[in-house]
């Protein structure tokens, strides 16, 4: 009976011992590791602001650009904490490494078709062939630019409407952006009858393009004969209008030409 009793006393004290010993141990890890977050959380943080500051700082780079690089920079600095946290308490951190390399790819997999609009939309805030409130077409979708985002872009259409289009199909197809040059050029087309002035026309043709203002742009206002058959010809006036002007000068254009011109040959 003695003989158990100091069994059991000895081992008891080999039990507190050992506890004391993994306490002692565990202690030192798990202040280490609040010390290695409190750390980590910290400089994440600073990094990111470092980041958002030197991206924005950048001449061409959009906000919502930098604060989803700055943001991901946060987000790899907390996970690669995370894991030396883990490696704090003898956790084998090359399986979890590898286990979020295939999570990782398992999502990447699952969400092709949304991280295709990520990336195209990273280009398009990168390489900007369009910006906010200008106006754009392409063979499926057209309208004035409100908001480019990661996923998707906002477009209004002449008609008021809102229109949603995701980034990859507006990367992968030929955009036409009506906005993005100073000058545009427009054409108005003239039938004349065979024994008319031709010359007469085309200077008639001048004399309205220059009232409207169309010579301030370059290049001047020219006319040429665009279609000659036995029966007549096509004069047509090419002038250059500034983007801001392109409605009102074009409709005035057209109602000066019908006025000046059709109807004198109808009064003829």
């Amino acid at each position: 009976m003695n003989q158990e009793a100091a069994d059991f006393i000895v081992a008891t004290r080999a039990a507190l011992t050992q506890a004391s010993a993994l306490a002692v141990h565990y202690s030192f890890s798990i202040v280490g590791a609040v010390i290695i977050l409190v750390i980590g959380w910290l400089f994440a943080g600073v990094l990111q602001r470092w980041a958002y500051r030197g991206l924005e700082a950048i001449h061409g780079i959009d906000e919502t650009l930098a604060r989803f690089f700055s943001n991901l920079l946060r987000y790899v600095v907390l996970i690669l904490v995370f894991i030396t946290v883990l490696g704090q308490f003898g956790v084998q951190t090359a399986s979890i490494i590898a286990t979020l390399g295939a999570a990782g790819l398992a999502v990447g997999l699952a969400l092709q078709g949304t991280l295709q609009n990520i990336a195209a939309g990273i280009m398009l805030l990168v390489l900007r062939p369009f910006r906010v409130g200008e106006y754009i077409e392409t063979s499926s979708v057209s309208g004035t630019v409100e908001e480019i985002g990661l996923f998707a872009t906002e477009l209004r259409t002449p008609e008021g409407l809102y229109r949603l289009a995701p980034n990859s199909t507006l990367w992968n197809t030929p955009v036409t952006n009506y906005s993005r040059r100073a000058l545009r050029r427009h054409e108005i087309s003239v039938p004349v009858a065979a024994g008319d002035d031709v010359k007469g026309v085309e200077r008639q043709l001048l004399a309205l393009a220059r009232a409207q203002g169309t010579t301030e742009n370059s290049p001047p206002p020219e006319t040429f004969i665009s279609d000659l058959t036995a029966a007549n010809a096509t004069v047509t006036l090419r002038y250059w209008v500034r983007n801001a002007d392109w409605d009102r000068v074009t409709s005035r254009m057209r109602e000066a030409v019908r006025n000046d011109i059709f109807s004198r040959k109808d009064a003829a």
